[in-house]
């Protein structure tokens, strides 16, 4: 391959052309490799659980998460490099990245690397993570390349309205998995940003059936309207008690609903029934930092109640993490059939947290330990969410 850089022409009459705009992603990504100068270039999305990295092609292999330079480019999102399988050249591995969120990952195929090539590889990888984005929203071939079972009803639903999986910018980074991905039934989660604050909520629906998923999906809704309107913690809370009660009075469901400044590194949050999250400082668990008197579930339990619900304050320190988690995750059981318990949960979460790893890869760690001391099947639903606030310097 040539050394001397190629001209953008190609790569800007591609993106000039509105015909382009239809283009599925595998043609999108060989015009776009060609039109930077690129030999040749592959998609990888991951799957649901995040266990395979799935091509966008029937010519190359699946690849794990877990034991391949692929894997390795997605778990420290970060550029590997190794010669072609098939010889006579470099493969460049890209991670695929939507802002905080991981996508998958790009292989590059050149005959030799170069400074330029790099560069323009990592311009394909920007590029098609935000083709990804766009297109997985109404195109259900990204959908069925990333599942490896078919999903249950109830999870459909709930699904549908998770945000991604993570989100972040310069001062935070949240995250979250639930499981057992394609079974759901009543748990979820919610995280957004402003410019100011990030916004957490973790929600457990009583029962495991479609009604729980119902619960779980009106109580989102009404907690992302009263956000959207700039409501403050108690009046949030307030809006999904009285939702639940008008909508669905005869169901409830336990949550954590929280606000983190980004400027001071304040957490406020109300605990409705719900386990108390984990605070983890300097690679140690501190878990009764954010341990508090539980106000009722949210819906009709609450209005009945003769005492206002109570907003908790605490203050972080930069590279602070908190983990919220459902009681799915303490009540699992080893395979000696006794119950996690919070003890056990705490030394799982020490082991997959204190290796220095991105808060992404921490959890997909995590959840993966957890299931595979239940030798894959959990008996109720789990949702893990952690939250990782790291101010600049």
């Amino acid at each position: 391959m040539s050394t001397s850089d190629p001209d953008d022409t190609g790569l800007r009459k591609f993106l000039a052309d509105p015909a382009h705009l239809t283009l599925d992603l595998r043609t999108a990504t060989a015009h776009c490799a060609k039109a930077l100068g690129l030999r040749q270039a592959v998609v990888y999305l991951v799957d649901l659980q995040q266990r395979q990295l799935v091509p966008q092609t029937a010519v190359a292999p699946t690849a794990p998460v877990d034991g391949s330079l692929a894997g390795w480019a997605y778990r420290t999102q970060s550029l590997r490099v190794e010669e072609s399988a098939t010889g006579g050249g470099i493969t460049a591995w890209f991670p695929l990245l939507d802002g905080a969120e991981r996508l998958g990952v790009l292989a590059v195929q050149e005959t030799a690397l170069t400074a330029s090539s790099l560069t323009r590889g990592r311009a394909l990888a920007s590029l098609l993570a935000m083709v990804i984005t766009s297109q997985r929203l109404y195109e259900d071939s990204f959908v069925r390349r990333t599942r490896t079972e078919r999903m249950q009803l109830p999870a459909e639903m709930l699904r549908a309205l998770l945000p991604p999986r993570t989100i972040g910018n310069g001062d935070v980074v949240s995250t979250a998995v639930l499981e057992p991905a394609y079974e759901i039934g009543g748990d979820a989660f919610d995280h957004a940003l402003t410019e100011t604050t990030l916004h957490v909520a973790v929600l457990d629906a009583m029962g495991h059936d479609l009604a729980s998923g119902l619960t779980s999906t009106v109580s989102l809704a009404a907690c992302r309207n009263a956000r959207r309107i700039g409501a403050d913690l108690p009046e949030l809370v307030r809006g999904v008690d009285e939702a639940l009660s008008s909508w669905l009075p005869d169901k409830f469901c336990t949550s954590v609903i929280a606000q983190l400044d980004l400027g001071t590194g304040v957490l406020r949050w109300v605990n409705c029934g719900h386990p108390a999250p984990i605070l983890i400082r300097g690679q140690r668990l501190i878990i009764d930092a954010m341990e508090r008197d539980a106000d009722p579930p949210m819906g009709m339990p609450s209005l009945l109640s003769r005492h206002p619900r109570r907003t908790h304050e605490i203050s972080l320190e930069p590279g602070d993490r908190v983990l919220m988690y459902t009681d799915g995750v303490v009540e699992a059981r080893t395979r000696e059939a006794k119950l996690l318990g919070l003890e056990r949960f705490a030394d799982y979460v020490i082991r997959a947290t204190a290796g220095g790893e991105l808060a992404p890869e921490s959890l997909r760690r995590l959840i993966h330990s957890i299931l595979a001391m239940q030798e894959g099947r959990l008996r109720d639903d789990a949702t893990l969410l952690m939250f990782e606030w790291r101010p600049p310097s």
